[in-house]
């Protein structure tokens, strides 16, 4: 359920111009502000129209408002030339108890392709179990043709074979560190599982570098979202001459975590899954339990109201109507028909019991996203019979596996902060040759 925590916190979406870009930048922050975010979708332009609903629009605003305050100013934008195609106009926000940077992208043709909501916070630092002294980092490019995407390989130093992780990020457009406000989990990860011997290759999502091609495949699916690119980049991670062949693993959060079984499936030279929070409710049920936890933390009639559409599209999705013709705009996030049909019909738990591959399952006790009782039971039913199934609950941590205290809403993902260092080290012992021997 990341998928639905990104979209409802850091929302992109297109929107046709009519004016210069640092206008219409400003224009649609005094339209969010005045509440106006059915006119808001009116801009939006085709290719990304189905993205994001004014609804999600209007529960990414208000969440943002509810954590910082109500807005004070609106600041001058700044532009800057992204490439050849793109402009970038930022909007500084200032708001009582902080503020926020309004991002939108360009093209030439005068539509602005993205807008970010993005607190105004401090860079990311490596967490205090990394140590970059001993691994060296490289860009490579993992697969092939027009969706291929960028990927960073991170190599310890030293001689002999080591294991390797192909790192798998939560559902929606993602790069490669998982990056959320100043936090960047995937990163956290890769330079602490690097830093105790362990290679480690993380890509950007194709849904984050080919946003336009997906927009624009009307049967694209979350099989296409993840698997071409895990299954090449586990091979790539083969045949690195530092790397054990026979123990290239797969460590998916999330929608990563859910797919990571399939993954193996089609990739049968993976040596075993490590699942983050992975969900196994369906996830249309879920997207309404966790909006309504949502709303419930910033009553009133117009997130209500958000709510009410969601559920309403919720609904189209379980429907026994659905079929490849159902309009993607009365679905949930914008996916289309085909996304929702390949989902229904995939069960991560099913999956992973077919597979004759060790697995560690790991969960924040205080995640509302991806829960104890809706997720992880599921995984335990269908697994109790699997000697090399290990799980473990983190009472103290929310669905980034950022330690805290108290129920966990999304104002608590923004300060800067890292990926539990128990979770770290679980992990790291349960990859080496005793894996799964954890106290």
């Amino acid at each position: 359920m990341c998928y639905l925590s990104h979209k409802l916190r850091k929302v992109w979406v297109g929107m046709t111009m009519e004016t210069d870009p640092a206008a219409t930048a400003v224009a649609v922050v005094e339209m969010a502000c005045e509440g106006r975010f059915a006119e808001i979708e009116d801009l939006f332009a085709p290719p990304l129209r189905a993205v994001v609903t004014a609804e999600v629009l209007q529960i990414a605003w208000v969440a943002e408002m509810g954590r910082s305050g109500p807005v004070s100013t609106i600041g001058e934008p700044v532009s800057e030339r992204i490439d050849a195609e793109l402009v970038r106009v930022s909007v500084p926000v200032t708001s009582e108890r902080g503020g926020v940077t309004v991002a939108m992208a360009i093209d030439h043709n005068g539509r602005l392709n993205g807008l970010r909501l993005a607190p105004v916070t401090a860079p990311w630092a490596p967490p205090p179990y990394a140590d970059p002294t001993r691994f060296d980092e490289h860009d490579v490019t993992v697969g092939d043709g027009p969706l291929a995407v960028p990927g960073t390989m991170s190599l310890p130093h030293g001689t002999g074979l080591r294991p390797g992780v192909v790192l798998l990020s939560g559902g929606g457009a993602f790069d490669r560190d998982a990056t959320s406000g100043a936090n960047k989990p995937l990163k956290d990860l890769a330079w602490g599982l690097a830093s105790r011997d362990i290679a480690v290759l993380r890509f950007d999502k194709v849904t984050y570098t080919h946003s336009d091609q997906v927009a624009n495949t009307p049967d694209f699916t979350m099989a296409d979202e993840y698997v071409p690119h895990a299954v090449a980049a586990a091979q790539l991670l083969r045949q690195q001459s530092s790397v054990d062949p026979a123990r290239v693993f797969v460590l998916g959060h999330s929608m990563g975590g859910k797919v990571a079984p399939r993954v193996a499936t089609a990739e049968a030279s993976v040596a075993g899954l490590v699942i983050m929070a992975g969900d196994t409710q369906p996830m249309h049920q879920a997207a309404v339990r966790v909006v309504r936890y949502l709303a419930s933390l910033d009553p009133g009639p117009a997130v209500e109201a958000a709510v009410e559409a969601i559920m309403q599209q919720a609904a189209m999705v379980a429907s026994p109507d659905l079929s490849s013709s159902t309009p993607t705009e009365a679905l949930l996030f914008g996916r289309p028909a085909a996304y929702w049909l390949d989902l229904r019909g995939y069960d991560p738990v099913a999956a992973a019991a077919a597979l004759d591959k060790p697995m560690f399952i790991l969960q924040g006790g205080r995640d509302y996203q991806v829960t104890v009782a809706d997720d992880l039971s599921r995984w335990k039913a269908g697994l109790a019979h699997r000697p090399d199934v290990t799980i473990r609950v983190y009472d103290a941590d929310n669905h980034l596996f950022f330690p805290g205290a108290g129920p966990s809403t999304p104002a608590e993902y923004e300060p800067p902060q890292h990926v539990d260092p128990a979770v770290v080290a679980d992990i790291v012992k349960w990859l080496t040759p005793d894996h799964g021997k954890i106290a």
